[in-house]
């Protein structure tokens, strides 16, 4: 069984060094993938799908 890793909005930004602000920006035009909602109600990205990003968009690997 495989764990899905999610990363809080904190986690993400500083991942590539920007504001939190900045990461919603991307979010609302289209070009960072949406949050998911935890159960506790909490916005998180799933791993998988920041990596999968990433490969699309010339990212190294981090």
């Amino acid at each position: 069984m495989v764990t899905e890793i999610l990363l809080s909005e904190d986690q993400v930004a500083e991942r590539y060094g920007i504001h939190r602000s900045t990461l919603w920006r991307w979010v609302q035009k289209g070009t960072f993938p949406k949050a998911t909602r935890s159960r506790k109600g909490c916005n998180r990205w799933l791993l998988i799908d920041i990596e999968d990003w990433e490969k699309r968009h010339g990212f190294p690997k981090l």
